[in-house]
């Protein structure tokens, strides 16, 4: 009967640890995903910078891609601005160092002085690398 005792017990130890990682792992990716949204909406380029892969591909509604420079690029020089941003219905599914990253971005984006209701889809691919969640891959489309 000890034995038994003892192999449920040890059995709910690592339940509760296999259970627990993901949740962890979900917070990370979240936390990482609005880290980024406030650089890019606070024009933060050393935070843009340690959140984007080197190989970063970022798609936007319009079709057009860009690298991790060029996106940097325009949040830097305010040819992407927002006066406000914020990523709405989220969901996370994570894979070992991979998470999938869907929701709606929600935004007063600026041209110039005008302001631009933006309300499109995104998708975002997140990789650990060294520790550290980076964006690799991001595609906007319209819904």
């Amino acid at each position: 009967m000890k034995k038994a005792t003892v192999l449920i017990g040890f059995l709910c130890l690592f339940s509760g640890y296999v259970a627990a990682a993901p949740a962890a792992a979900d917070k990370d990716v979240a936390q990482a995903v609005d880290h980024l949204t406030q650089a890019m909406l606070h024009k933060d380029i050393p935070e843009l910078n340690a959140l984007t892969a080197e190989n970063l591909t970022y798609g936007h509604s319009s079709g057009k891609i860009q690298d991790k420079q060029a996106f940097i690029a325009d949040i830097e020089t305010g040819k992407s601005a927002f006066k406000t941003l914020e990523m709405q219905n989220q969901t996370i599914t994570v894979s070992g160092d991979v998470a999938l990253v869907r929701h709606h971005f929600s935004a007063q984006a600026l041209k110039g002085t005008e302001v631009v209701p933006t309300e499109i889809e995104n998708f975002q691919i997140w990789q650990k690398q060294k520790g550290k969640w980076l964006l690799v891959g991001r595609q906007a489309f319209k819904f």
